[in-house]
């Protein structure tokens, strides 16, 4: 990312909800990013890269960041090993490729990640934000507003990179809502919303056939529908029913 203006309005994207102090960049590559964040003192900044060069050139621009740059694989890192008792926020310019990863570590994490401030490929920040209805609206659609508030910000267009990519980039923020149990099975939730629109040109009687529920037991309306056309609280009811039916 080549535009400073626009590392500066991430950054500025960040809230920290009530209590959070802490905040994790991920990937910060050349410390972009990292540089506008370390000017903020409200900011305990520390980064996570898995580039060994990158680390490197973090450790020699950046000597204020001490001990706080974490040279390891965002994916397989326990935050609650990292930082024991502490509510996080998270952002970054979150590599295309595994970004839809990153947002199920920050589900694995949701009662300690409180916000999220990322820019991630246009197409994809078009499908979290999205509602019920809609072709785009998918599995990280559901199971992030089950969660979190998610807002779309802007669009970054690509001319603001060097070298410019062929995808349109956007930056969207989540921010953690009130919900701290969704009131049913919550593995069983995932596994459902999963199924679901694993096959999401069936209908919802034979999509989740797997789950083994007798013909007598999928005779509601709800069944006749397709995935995306249920919202949180329709599949949170959906789980519930499975959970009751399932063999």
């Amino acid at each position: 990312m080549a535009d400073p203006n626009i590392a500066r309005r991430i950054v500025e994207a960040l809230r920290l909800p009530d209590g959070v102090r802490e905040v994790l960049e991920i990937g910060p590559g050349m410390g972009v990013l990292t540089g506008t964040l370390l000017q903020n003192p409200a900011y305990r900044t520390s980064v996570v890269e898995i580039d060994r060069e990158s680390v490197a050139y973090l450790q020699q621009h950046f000597p204020t960041l001490e001990n706080r740059i974490i040279s390891a694989d965002f994916l397989r890192q326990d935050l609650q090993e990292l930082f024991p008792g502490e509510p996080l926020s998270i952002i970054g310019n979150f590599p295309y490729n595994i970004s839809s990863q990153i947002f199920f570590q920050v589900l694995a994490h949701r009662q300690q990640v409180r916000e999220v401030v990322g820019m991630i490929q246009k197409e994809v920040a078009d499908r979290l934000a999205e509602g019920p209805g809609t072709k785009t609206y998918g599995i990280l659609s559901v199971l992030l507003q089950a969660f979190y508030e998610v807002e779309y910000l802007f669009t970054v267009p690509p001319h603001v990179f060097n070298p410019p990519p062929k995808v349109q980039s956007a930056v969207i923020r989540l921010t953690r809502n009130a919900t701290e149990h969704l009131g049913c099975d919550e593995k069983l939730f995932f596994q459902v919303v999963k199924q679901a629109f694993q096959t999401r040109r069936k209908t919802l009687r034979n999509a989740l056939k797997p789950f083994g529920m007798p013909a007598e037991a999928t005779t509601d309306a709800v069944f006749d529908k397709r995935a995306e056309q249920l919202g949180v609280e329709q599949f949170v009811e959906l789980t519930k029913w499975v959970e009751q039916h399932k063999q």
